[in-house]
């Protein structure tokens, strides 16, 4: 059957290409560097299981984790025959592995190889939160023997403060790309996040500015979010995993979830700028409420460490973290008790007040006949104590609002997404240690490698027309 070609943008009009429905082959799906999950020796060091206390193994090395999946501007190759993986072997045991390595080795957001999926897609998703934007697409493999089909689904983030020179620039050339005389060009924005509407018009006028006659579609962003989830729950190999406190490593789950039982009901956290809980029951529109939130998120910590260190990036922020330590800053039950207080639960060195030896080193330290200025006093305390004390306070109190959310409505799965965990060990740590130290250890806490892009995911793939998508994708029986 012949189909329409585009040779330029003039010849290109909406009417001529079908939105379709939108069915994402996950047969065989991979993320790209799953090998790393095998074959491994080293142990994850770490210095205790408390959260006060935990450590990235090597002084000096960034615990956190690129965001961006080591991809390559749009305007080189967009896939060559080493991304294929050829040589990849998809384990199915029924076990869950354990990650025995350096966390900084690992790239827990590798773009995800779909080898089966050879359906046309036209559209691009862009998730523009407060602080990132967060992008997803589709590239097919460029390989000459046919017998090798297939593609992969990218994944880039952006400032969104940078959102017209950056991401429009980046999509335009995605765009532009497409073109192409076999297949029909992207002519779709699948929009979510609160940046969906603010950026709509300027989206708009951009495309036409360049004569792109787009159509940018908006999506809403709870329902983008839980779709997304779902899908990575239901269809992605290695994508979930916890992390052990006793042995301290990272175990993946081999096997996506098919039972509606295993799947829900559960809590998703979304860590953006601000906090969002949802609720969640079931797939499909109506099975999901949003129950609470915070407003103490990533853009608190992200705001805070601007104002009181020099780190000019939120992964520099996490590794100057990394290096710090908060016993210099928090006040600790030891403090308080010279030991632990054992009748209540509370080791030494939980902590019992943030920033509080700040107060004190301030109030009885220095000469009370000199006034300090608030540079003076802040030089007094090591930025990287600072950054580890303040990603403790925040963490914290997420996962003990994340447990009381769970507790009042009798959910015992808790999904902690969104980019302020990063990759990061010492925020993993920690989320999973307040919910079981609350929970008595009744409430099991999941992560995900791509956790800042659920809402993007979930935008691409319900599509320009999700009539279809809906059920397909997030029906898990």
């Amino acid at each position: 059957m012949g189909k329409k070609s585009f040779a330029t943008t003039e010849e290109l009009n909406l009417e001529l290409v079908d939105p379709g429905t939108i069915r994402i082959d996950c047969s065989g799906a991979y993320i790209g560097n799953d090998y790393l999950l095998r074959n491994t020796e080293k142990d994850v060091d770490t210095d205790s299981s408390d959260s006060s206390k935990i450590d990235n193994g090597t002084k000096g090395k960034s615990s956190s984790v690129s965001t961006t999946g080591g991809l390559t501007d749009p305007s080189s190759s967009s896939s060559s025959s080493e991304d294929s993986d050829s040589d990849h072997t998809n384990s199915r045991s029924p076990s869950i592995h354990s990650l025995n390595g350096p966390v900084e080795d690992i790239d827990l957001t590798k773009n995800i190889t779909l080898p089966q999926h050879n359906s046309e897609i036209i559209h691009i998703s862009v998730d523009i939160g407060g602080t990132l934007t967060k992008l997803v697409y589709f590239t097919k493999n460029s390989h000459k023997d046919t017998s090798k089909s297939g593609g992969k689904l990218h994944f880039k983030d952006f400032q969104t403060e940078h959102f017209q020179s950056q991401v429009l620039k980046f999509m335009i050339k995605l765009i532009h790309k497409s073109f192409d005389k076999n297949l029909p060009p992207i002519t779709y924005i699948m929009a979510t996040g609160g940046g969906a509407n603010k950026f709509h018009k300027l989206m708009t006028k951009t495309f036409q500015k360049h004569k792109l006659p787009m159509k940018v579609i908006a999506k809403d962003e709870m329902e983008c979010l839980i779709r997304g989830l779902d899908w990575f729950i239901t269809k992605i190999p290695n994508e979930i995993f916890i992390y052990d406190l006793e042995e301290h490593t990272t175990k993946f789950i081999p096997n996506p979830y098919t039972a509606n039982q295993d799947i829900y009901p559960y809590l998703l956290v979304n860590i953006g700028s601000g906090v969002s809980m949802i609720k969640v029951t079931g797939p499909g529109p109506h099975g999901f409420e949003r129950i609470g939130g915070s407003s103490l998120g990533g853009g608190t910590l992200w705001g805070l460490l601007s104002l009181l260190t020099e780190a000019k990036d939120y992964n520099e922020m996490l590794e100057m973290a990394s290096r710090g330590d908060n016993e210099n800053i928090d006040l600790l039950v030891g403090d308080i008790y010279g030991s632990n207080y054992n009748k209540i639960g509370l080791k030494s060195n939980h902590i019992a007040s943030s920033f509080a030896k700040v107060f004190k080193k301030l109030r009885f330290h220095n000469d009370e006949n000199k006034e300090l200025t608030p540079l003076e006093k802040l030089n007094q305390f090591k930025p990287e104590d600072i950054a580890r004390s303040l990603l403790y306070s925040v963490s914290n109190n997420i996962g003990q609002i994340a447990y009381l959310q769970a507790l009042r409505f009798k959910l015992q799965r808790i999904y902690f997404g969104g980019s302020y965990i990063s990759g990061h060990k010492q925020t993993i740590h920690t989320l999973s240690y307040a919910v079981n130290f609350w929970s008595n250890g009744d409430m099991k806490s999941y992560f995900l490698r791509h956790e800042g892009y659920l809402g993007s995911v979930g935008a691409f793939i319900m599509g320009p027309d999700s009539n279809g998508c809906i059920s397909e994708e997030t029906n898990a029986s």
